[in-house]
């Protein structure tokens, strides 16, 4: 099943893909590499979701979390590929969590991403090499922000 098939019979909804906030490009595409930049979790109605995990979240709020922006990733490259079913694979994922300094579980906040990225594109293709770290803040108090790199044709 094609990966845009894959979004309907998910019944995803994909949230505005976002404007870069500062200087930089939210896709870079060189060769059959598509590189995003760090995206955050960009709800349906364009607020982000906030807060820190540990603190003010709790992991399950930092897994929706790390899957809204999974879906924020998808809509960006929607808009500038055209059709997810361009993405051959994932190749890397960065994810980063905005929680306290002896928060243990990065790695399950990013599950939520990654997730939804093996949902669409299945096991072999959706899921990539991956780092998850904590971070002691995010632009905007964001809860996570997540960078990856696909194989496109």
């Amino acid at each position: 099943m094609s990966a845009d098939a894959k979004i309907v019979e998910l019944g995803l909804e994909l949230p505005p893909a976002p404007a870069p906030m500062g200087v930089y490009k939210p896709i870079v595409i060189t060769g059959n590499l598509a590189y995003l930049s760090g995206h955050g979790p960009v709800q349906p109605d364009g607020t982000l979701m906030t807060g820190r995990v540990g603190d003010d979240l709790d992991l399950d709020a930092g897994y929706q979390s790390a899957r809204q922006v999974g879906l924020t990733m998808l809509a960006t490259l929607r808009a500038n590929l055209g059709s997810l079913d361009r993405v051959q694979r994932v190749i890397k994922v960065l994810g980063m969590v905005n929680c306290t300094p002896d928060f243990p579980d990065h790695p399950k906040v990013i599950n939520g991403c990654s997730e939804l990225f093996a949902q669409v594109w299945g096991e072999e293709n959706g899921v990539g090499a991956r780092s998850a770290v904590g971070m002691g803040s995010l632009p905007g108090n964001i809860s996570t922000e997540i960078e990856a790199i696909f194989e496109i044709d």
